[in-house]
């Protein structure tokens, strides 16, 4: 004897089927970088020495605290994930709030950032610096 499932049943599972589809697409949470490994963000000529650049596109810092040291940071704030402004005076800046951290190590210097930014993998190949 073979049962038959209810036409509400079918039903049921075919639009949970047709949702749970739909919700599992991304593959990815909305915080990660956009950009592929490899590519390049700029010279290493752009990057100032004791200072550095917003990739905002990439979601990404780049700073170069000494001659030739090259680091990468998230560039979304970690108190409200606000995107991070501008980098002077040996801080990354975030205008939302006022929070600065250190182009060092992303450390926060002035609140109201409780945690570090985040590093970024990224690499120096000759005269250029890219996504890790």
């Amino acid at each position: 004897m073979s049962h038959t499932p209810a036409r509400r049943t079918v039903l049921l599972c075919t639009g949970a089927a047709a949702l749970s589809a739909g919700c599992g697409g991304g593959g990815g949470d909305g915080d990660a970088p956009a950009s592929s490994p490899g590519r390049e963000l700029a010279p290493t000529s752009d990057i100032p020495v004791g200072g550095g650049k917003v990739f905002a596109d990439e979601k990404i810092v780049v700073t170069q605290p000494r001659q030739g040291e090259f680091k990468g940071f998230s560039a979304v704030c970690t108190h409200q994930n606000c995107l991070v402004s501008d980098v002077r005076d040996g801080t990354i800046d975030c205008a939302c709030h006022g929070s600065r951290f250190s182009i060092a190590d992303g450390s926060v210097e002035q609140g109201p950032a409780t945690r570090p930014l985040p590093e970024e993998r990224i690499a120096v190949e000759g005269n250029s610096v890219r996504l890790a």
